[in-house]
């Protein structure tokens, strides 16, 4: 909850990057981006996406923790990260999309900002990409390593899940 100070604190968030129709700085002390936008297939997020990338990473830099959140938290927050895991590391948009639910199960953009994804993974993120690197030199953190295990808990949970089933059938 972007409103819970004591879950914030504790989680070290000091970053809130709020996407909602009606998004607008609620506590003082967090630095804010918020970014007007529906849950429609209609809205253009990727206009937002350098902006979101680079609020995420500095926020990373500084070795503070920065909230993604939209209103359910499924659609317009998940584009937003997506679009940054895709852009710190060699992932499109199918793998990190996958990490992000290994999180998140429930995350899942609408059909318009997954296009939107195919799209920036066709045409931009290898720019944005190269942005990063011009902007911010080296990157410190092994997002690569870190997303790989992501997704090695994801890929061991379906086969558990193959499994399971399998075994149900016999």
């Amino acid at each position: 909850d972007a409103r819970d100070r004591e879950e914030l604190s504790k989680h070290n968030i000091t970053h809130i990057l709020s996407i909602h129709d009606s998004a607008a700085p609620i506590l003082q002390e967090m630095t804010y981006l918020c970014i007007p936008a529906a849950d429609s297939p209609s809205q253009n997020l990727t206009q937002y996406f350098k902006e979101s990338i680079k609020f995420i990473h500095q926020c990373r830099l500084q070795k503070e923790g920065c909230l993604v959140h939209c209103l359910a938290g499924v659609s317009r927050s998940v584009t937003l990260v997506v679009a940054y895991i895709m852009t710190v590391t060699d992932l499109g948009w199918q793998d990190a999309l996958s990490a992000v639910r290994v999180a998140r199960a429930c995350a899942g953009p609408n059909a318009g900002f997954l296009r939107q994804l195919e799209e920036f993974q066709k045409n931009d993120v290898h720019n944005f990409r190269q942005w990063l690197k011009e902007e911010y030199k080296q990157n410190p953190f092994k997002d690569d390593e870190e997303v790989q295990i992501l997704l090695s808990k994801s890929s061991k949970t379906s086969s558990v899940e193959v499994n399971v089933a399998g075994m149900v059938n016999t």
